[in-house]
């Protein structure tokens, strides 16, 4: 099952609903990582709110999806972590180092949107190459 990536201007949006298999959440980050090198994104959302449970395989490729989108040269911030989900990373030793998190998807697009423009990034949002 492939994980829709949406683009807004040079922000990608990533909304995951449903539990992934290790072959999906593996296609997912690499159709992920692949759509942040062709537009050169500057940020990525990534929206697990529909999540009830993260394992500790799910969280590691999380991490590793966030880490490869920050060297490609993209912010990432993971939106809509369940009260649930923090504690049972927390309780597994596991934490989202890879990327900040947000409440919602709105939040989590102003904390992009800020970064981008802290780092002074000469590619600016708005710009498409299409």
């Amino acid at each position: 099952m492939r994980i829709p990536i949406l683009r807004l201007q040079r922000i990608l949006l990533v909304s995951i609903q449903v539990d992934l298999t290790d072959n999906d959440a593996m296609q997912f980050q690499s159709d992920l990582v692949e759509q942040v090198a062709e537009i050169e994104a500057l940020g990525v959302a990534i929206d697990i709110t529909a999540l009830d449970v993260v394992d500790s395989y799910m969280a590691r490729v999380i991490n590793d999806t966030a880490s490869m989108v920050r060297l490609l040269g993209a912010e990432v911030v993971i939106c809509g972590v369940q009260p649930f989900v923090a504690l049972t990373l927390i309780e597994m030793g596991r934490d989202l180092l890879g990327a900040d998190c947000a409440f919602n998807l709105g939040q989590g697009l102003e904390i992009l949107e800020a970064r981008i423009v802290q780092r002074a990034d000469t590619r600016s949002i708005g710009d498409d190459d299409d």
